[in-house]
């Protein structure tokens, strides 16, 4: 699992820069469940179908929202 975004001392989630060369190193590693702040959703569009199908994609609106998503708990 990847967890994918910048967070800024005040709480703000960045999107994730290059998401398309992110989720191809991402792929290179082994990974098959990305985490992605929901402002990425936008970029979404520049990654090529058969990298997006490679993995489980799960967006996330808060630093807090990842953390449970990450572990699990719903």
């Amino acid at each position: 699992m990847v967890v994918i975004g910048d967070f800024s001392i005040g709480g703000t989630i960045m999107k994730a820069d290059n998401l398309a060369s992110t989720l191809q190193v991402c792929l290179d590693s082994g990974a098959k469940k990305v985490l992605l702040p929901q402002t990425s959703a936008v970029d979404l569009g520049t990654v090529p179908a058969e990298l997006m199908s490679s993995f489980s994609l799960v967006f996330y609106q808060s630093a807090e929202d990842a953390v449970f998503k990450a572990l699990g708990v719903e």
